[in-house]
């Protein structure tokens, strides 16, 4: 945890005049992973101060004015604007939700702009039923990857049926910011990519080409799609043929869903000058 993110509702009643007003006092309970972190991990103590942001807010200290039976008693002092967002989209199929736990939290760290979660025809139909976006799983996830990241806001999370719901929408030329489902994370609003975005989709069984081979992209941003564990069906590159994405290698390997997630944004944030 290399910064401590709180909510804007734990903070609010400290808030009238907007998340940037500096020196807000606050309070941790002991049992709070946070408070934890800060007292068993880092050794904290009063007096000693912590990097500290707000959740889709700004980032900067927080001083802590005093340790009780109460928990941490805190003071943060935010001036500072988080990092730029990464223009990239993710649609991917849905997996085990303990890869989906790890891809949040991945996507989050890379600073991802968005994420849609998507039914694919290979994919197992019963992880669709996850309880990740309505019990806080996939927020508490994305702000685990922001906090390692050192960043404030999260990918925006949406849900769409399958991959021709998805294609039909092309939710990369619009705005989007709500999550999908009650409890879901929705995260600092998308850019509206251009049509110029790149489209790619992660094939290694057929690819037409491989994702080395892309040459420096200048487009807006980019978008990736990755399916389930299984890949691809006939239909489903089909449909990715006609939509105007390329379905590109990652090797001849085998890889887990989050590993072809992680690997391919990192490519595609070289390609379009992200790194």
């Amino acid at each position: 945890m290399n910064l401590v993110l709180f909510e804007r509702g734990e903070l609010a009643a400290n808030f009238p005049c907007g998340p940037d007003r500096v020196s807000v006092p606050g309070l941790l309970s002991r049992r709070d992973r946070r408070a934890e972190h800060l007292l068993k991990v880092l050794r904290k103590k009063q007096g000693d101060g912590f990097d500290a942001g707000i959740v889709d807010g700004k980032l900067g200290t927080g001083i802590i004015t005093k340790i009780d039976t109460d928990g941490v008693h805190f003071s943060l002092d935010l001036d500072t604007e988080p990092p730029e967002r990464i223009p990239i989209r993710l649609a991917v199929g849905f997996s085990r939700p303990i890869q989906l736990r790890r891809l949040f939290r991945d996507c989050a760290s890379l600073g991802l702009t968005a994420i849609d979660l998507i039914g694919t025809e290979l994919g197992e139909k019963s992880y669709r039923d996850t309880k990740l976006l309505g019990d806080g799983g996939a927020r508490r996830a994305l702000i685990e990857g922001a906090s390692q990241a050192r960043d404030t806001r999260l990918p925006c999370l949406a849900v769409h049926s399958d991959l021709a719901a998805w294609l039909k929408a092309r939710p990369w030329e619009t705005s989007a910011g709500t999550a999908a489902g009650a409890g879901a994370a929705a995260g600092t609003a998308a850019a509206v990519y251009t049509a110029g975005a790149l489209l790619t989709a992660a094939d290694n069984v057929q690819p037409a080409g491989s994702f080395s081979g892309l040459g420096k992209a200048g487009a807006a941003g980019a978008v990736l799609a990755v399916g389930s564990e299984r890949g691809w069906s006939g239909r489903e590159r089909e449909l990715l043929d006609r939509t105007g994405f390329s379905r590109l290698s990652l090797g001849s390997r085998a890889l887990r869903t989050e590993t072809a997630c992680v690997a391919a944004a990192v490519l595609l944030m070289e390609k379009i000058g992200c790194l």
